[in-house]
């Protein structure tokens, strides 16, 4: 399997602490960071995630707005700077200990902040970077995971 992911939120991952809007989005972030961790790949979508699951029979949700879409453009945009790589919807990527470590310091330097503008969990993140993402509950896949083949 692979977790569906929107370009902004391969952002908010490097942060996630168990906080979120409901608790139903909050136990879905849980167990979506959980397979993460567990090495399960990546594929970037366009639009609405696996992420924005529990918000989407709420009329009033922000998943379907234009300033997410650009948040997820620009998220997009410096992760592919930071990582080296172009990425865009259909791409797969594994979250492994190497791209972790990468994401994350460029993250607390400040290099993927024009993603966050506007973002009212901005300054949660601002902090969990920098306590040096020890409360972040995504973690490295083991090295034997991280080795596999992308697809």
């Amino acid at each position: 399997m692979t977790v569906r992911l929107r370009g902004h939120h391969l952002l908010c991952l490097l942060t996630f602490v168990g906080e979120g809007y409901t608790p139903s989005f909050t136990r879905n972030y849980v167990r979506i960071a959980e397979r993460l961790s567990a090495g399960e790949s990546v594929t970037v979508v366009d639009g609405p995630d696996d992420i924005c699951a529990p918000m989407l029979c709420d009329a009033g949700a922000h998943c379907r707005e234009d300033g997410i879409t650009r948040r997820d453009s620009l998220a997009l945009a410096a992760i592919s700077d930071i990582l080296d790589r172009h990425l865009e919807p259909g791409s797969v990527l594994v979250l492994d200990a190497g791209r972790l470590r990468r994401l994350r310091s460029a993250f607390a330097k400040g290099k993927a902040v024009a993603a966050c503008a506007e973002c009212e969990w901005a300054g949660l993140c601002s902090r969990v970077a920098d306590g040096g993402f020890t409360d972040a509950l995504v973690r490295a896949a083991e090295e034997s995971c991280s080795l596999r083949e992308e697809v």
